[in-house]
């Protein structure tokens, strides 16, 4: 029925931090710029906003999440994992999940925890998530580690 995630939206009292983060950590290009926000492109279909606190269109409002993930390919995970470590950044993982897939957890610099996953991409370009949520072999919550989590090796 859906075809997935076409946008998120962060609140952040430093924008600007926090597009530098989105940027140099994962590589996401800025899409816009406007006054109170900024959009960034996260694959060819979604968008990552990143808005300043106050009242916004359609009752938005600001609030706390557990985390989001972004999909990666297994290759991509590593790469990232090693672009995180040079910025210094306190990571989770990867952690190697019941049905294969690894996650790595990192906080943004306004507390947000994201996950990389090679969950939905199996590094040949195939979907290996679909077929493990199906099934439930995807992982669960007990063999996921956060920042900093003994768990993570």
């Amino acid at each position: 029925m859906l075809g997935g995630i076409c946008e998120l939206s962060l609140e952040a009292r430093d924008v600007a931090a926090l597009e530098r983060f989105y940027t140099e950590a994962f590589g996401l290009r800025v899409l816009a710029r406007e006054d109170d926000r900024v959009w960034l492109a996260v694959g060819p279909a979604t968008r990552l906003g990143l808005w300043t606190p106050g009242a916004k269109e359609f009752n938005d409002r600001g609030g706390r999440h557990v985390h989001f993930a972004l999909s990666a390919d297994g290759d991509t995970l590593e790469r990232v994992r090693e672009r995180l470590t040079r910025m210094g950044a306190v990571l989770g993982g990867p952690v190697r999940h019941s049905g294969g897939d690894r996650s790595l957890y990192v906080e943004d610099p306004e507390g947000n925890v994201v996950e990389v996953w090679d969950f939905f991409v199996d590094g040949r370009g195939r979907s290996a998530g679909v077929a493990a949520l199906a099934d439930d072999s995807g992982g669960d919550a007990d063999d996921r580690a956060r920042p900093g989590d003994a768990r993570a090796a």
